[in-house]
């Protein structure tokens, strides 16, 4: 029993690692826990776009604990998982704040920020001082790692929670055990690596579905288009920089699309 039947418009993050098929193809053979219904209010075009960053999202706001009294900070706003998380912290009533560039403040903003910080002007002490009284942040989430992730240790308020995405890195923890801090380390990709787990990303997938079309969430797609025979030009377009959103590549002709 899969809960689908033929014809039926799904969507998902179902393969590419560990010997499972990618899915730069017309047709691929998905786990069916993996899957759920595509948002009625959503072009395949547009879902495409968020299976891998709103599993993720999701994930950092469920281990992050956000509640509808918190202050959250969410690092790198305008990206691909940063989007969706603003989304997904202010559906769920948090204060919501995010560290953007100059030019994409409005986009965080459009998101649902209640302040887009920008990092290059403002150091961190500044804006813990300006935003929180010199509390901290309830929960910070790092979807860029490195520094950030240190400059998520500083944000947060002694006994927070920081969660990161990027944490293939050493770093000294020492400002974390003063603090008392706990942090949370995202791998969205180890039900797929494992095989264990699995039916949880199909429901958050279906919860994913359920705010979208209930007008709370929406994917910031680049408008850039490509095809299967352009995706190398995808990839190097997204690794150029230039990207806003997330790239999504239509497979056929029909608006079969994968999202890079």
């Amino acid at each position: 029993m899969t809960g689908f039947a033929p014809g039926d418009e799904v969507f998902g993050c179902v393969g590419g690692v560990r010997g499972s098929g990618g899915t730069l193809a017309q047709y691929v053979l998905a786990d069916v826990k993996l899957l759920a219904p595509k948002p009625r209010t959503l072009s395949m075009h547009e879902a495409a776009a968020l299976p891998l960053v709103a599993i993720t999202a999701h994930e950092a706001m469920t281990r992050g604990g956000v509640l509808p009294a918190h202050r959250v900070l969410i690092h790198g706003g305008a990206g691909g998982v940063g989007h969706v998380a603003i989304q997904l912290a202010a559906a769920l009533g948090a204060k919501v704040f995010s560290t953007v560039s100059a030019e994409s403040r409005a986009i965080a903003m459009r998101m649902g920020a209640t302040e887009a910080i920008d990092y290059r002007a403002e150091r961190v002490g500044a804006y813990v001082k300006r935003l929180t009284d010199d509390e901290g942040f309830d929960v910070v989430f790092d979807t860029i790692g490195g520094q950030h992730l240190i400059e998520s240790f500083q944000a947060a308020r002694n006994g927070g929670q920081v969660v990161s995405t990027m944490a293939l890195t050493q770093l000294d923890l020492r400002l974390m055990h003063l603090k008392g801090l706990s942090l949370h380390i995202i791998f969205m990709l180890l039900p797929l690596l494992t095989g264990r787990g699995r039916e949880r990303h199909g429901a958050i997938l279906r919860e994913i579905a359920g705010l979208v079309d209930g007008d709370k969430l929406r994917p910031l797609i680049d408008e850039t288009r490509f095809t299967l025979s352009t995706a190398a030009d995808a990839y190097r377009y997204l690794v150029s920089g230039k990207a806003t959103g997330k790239v999504v590549i239509d497979i056929t002709e029909t608006g079969s699309t994968r999202q890079t």
